[in-house]
Order: structure tokens, then C-alpha cells, then sequence
């Protein structure tokens, strides 16, 4: 079992910054890939963006790419989520996710960390 835990949420203005980190415990060995999700308010979860943990290999949702940026140390057993320009649609409370060897989809889950973006 791997654990997560968010940390970076926050509220700021339409075109800022924010970082998002995500702390990994656990059975991190067995991490196969980690991700980013996120839920607006009425609405689904939905991908954000992943990376894989050996190479690095990233995907990026349409809405986020070019504005958001993944990274990850693996000696850390840490991911992070650099968004920029960020939008008042942007607004919901991100996820953290790892999928382990083994699974197919992403198995663990973090608390989540809201962001919300005024205009």
C-alpha cells in the first residue's frame, strides 16, 4: 500500500502561480506511475496530468498543457504540479495518485488539496 499526502493548495488570483507537492510513504517501491487529478464542485474526477516513475514519460490533459508542469524526485519519493497561468476554471481540489505495479489503474489516492482561482 502506498500513501499520499498533498500539500500546496491554496487561493490566488486569475494568471498566478501555485505548487502543488505530493509526499509518497509506503510500498513506493512498487510505484509504476504517479498523477494528478482533479474535481471541480458537481463534477467528476478528471485527469490532469501523470508521469512515469522510471523515465519520466508524461501525458497532459488538453485544458493544462503548456501552462501546468509535472516533476518528480524519485529520491524523495515526491511528485510535484508547477501550474501557471492558471484560469478560474482551474478551481477544484486536486488529487494526488499513484498506480503500482500490478494494476491497472491508479490504486492509490490522496486526501486532496484544494485550489481556487479568483478573477
Amino acid at each position: 500500500q502506498v500513501q499520499l499526502v498533498e500539500s500546496g493548495g491554496g487561493l490566488v488570483q486569475a494568471g498566478d502561480s501555485l505548487r502543488l507537492s505530493c509526499a509518497a510513504s509506503g510500498r513506493t517501491r512498487d510505484i509504476f506511475r504517479m498523477g494528478w487529478f482533479r474535481q471541480a464542485p458537481g463534477k467528476s474526477r478528471d485527469f490532469v496530468v501523470d508521469i512515469d516513475w522510471s523515465n519520466g514519460s508524461t501525458n497532459y490533459a488538453d485544458s493544462v498543457k503548456d501552462r501546468f508542469t509535472i516533476s518528480k524526485d524519485n529520491a524523495k519519493n515526491t511528485v510535484n504540479l508547477q501550474m501557471n497561468s492558471l484560469k478560474p476554471e482551474d478551481t477544484a481540489l486536486y488529487y494526488c495518485a499513484a498506480k503500482t505495479i500490478h494494476k491497472s489503474g491508479f490504486d492509490s489516492w490522496g486526501q486532496g488539496t484544494q485550489v481556487t482561482v479568483s478573477s
